[in-house]
């Protein structure tokens, strides 16, 4: 935790902008636009609000419950509906590219991170801060999600960003000048929570459980966190690389010294040099790790010539 500088003095209104991905949430929108718009009662009478629901190419009635949400408050809610689904991230990026706010936060539909929170996140953000991160200290999850939750995030504070809070986090709370920043980059496969964390703010980070999903099942499937650790770690690591080298140099040295010693066992008569079955597992172990090797590569591969295309990250259907 840093220590908090001195108050700075906002004389102009300051405008929040909330954004929300949404992807088959048709059943949490009308309980979230309620939470959300009651959640404004706690804070300062001198703070506007505009919320950014992004429809990540749902396939249900999501955009229909987000119509009538719009129809009740025309004035601060703007819809953005994406062509096809691209991911959380992406579409929060969406949200990004039509927020106006002095400041932006990014919750989730299914409001398993509660929105009162952005109250004390304001007040840090008032006392200078541009980023403040409401860190999982716990989340009401199974033990298993929550222990491969635990582990992704310690692999990323040790081998990618060393200043990430411990327990992960998706709900940020940050300055118009960090949102400027990520859209200029626009970067693809990539992690944009991450992304604000790597560059490099110094930020606050509040800690709170997060609360069990009560409406609607995830859309986070198995191959989905599969692809998002893969970008993750890819995109702000070379580790992966760096461990193919080691292994590489150590593959060496155990084939330099088993074949002198197979020379020197051959000269001597000392052993008897054959064993087919036990030269073929070493073959076979060998060509596995090439195969990995070449795999790992490949992502890196791709990724360059996916940025290289420069296709667009989503591409917009409608926006109200």
């Amino acid at each position: 935790m840093y220590q908090v500088a001195p108050s700075i003095l906002f004389f102009n209104m300051p405008l929040l902008s909330v954004i929300i991905p949404c992807y088959f949430n048709e059943a949490n929108i009308p309980v979230t636009a309620t939470k959300l718009l009651r959640n404004e009662n706690l804070f300062p009478k001198d703070v506007a609000f505009e919320y950014v629901f992004v429809d990540d190419g749902s396939q249900d009635r999501t955009f229909e419950e987000l119509l009538k949400v719009k129809a009740a408050h025309p004035e601060k809610v703007k819809l953005v509906k994406l062509v096809r689904n691209v991911g959380s991230y992406n579409a929060v990026i969406a949200g990004m590219e039509f927020a106006t706010g002095d400041c932006t936060v990014i919750i989730s539909a299914d409001l398993q991170d509660p929105p009162e929170l952005m109250v004390k996140m304001l007040e840090y953000w008032r006392q200078g801060f541009k980023l403040v991160i409401g860190n999982r200290q716990d989340r009401q999850d199974p033990f298993l999600k929550k222990k491969i939750a635990s582990v992704f995030h310690a692999i990323m504070r040790k081998t990618a960003i060393n200043n990430l809070p411990k327990g992960g986090f998706d709900y940020i709370f940050f300055d118009k000048f960090i949102r400027e920043e990520v859209l200029k980059m626009k970067e693809s496969n990539s992690n944009v929570m991450y992304l604000i964390a790597w560059l490099g703010f110094e930020y606050v980070s509040i800690p709170y459980v997060r609360l069990k999903r009560e409406i609607g099942e995830t859309r986070w499937t198995f191959g989905k966190n599969v692809k998002l650790f893969l970008d993750s770690i890819l995109s702000f690591s070379y580790l992966p690389i760096r461990i193919i080298a080691i292994m590489g140099l150590l593959l060496g040295g155990v084939a330099l010294l088993y074949g002198m010693f197979l020379i020197v066992a051959k000269i001597s008569g000392a052993a008897l040099v054959e064993g087919w079955s036990s030269l073929m597992v070493v073959l076979l172990f060998v060509s596995s790790f090439q195969m990995i090797a070449l795999g790992v590569i490949g992502e890196y591969v791709w990724r360059a010539l996916d940025a290289s295309r420069k296709r667009p990250l989503y591409l917009i259907d409608k926006v109200l």
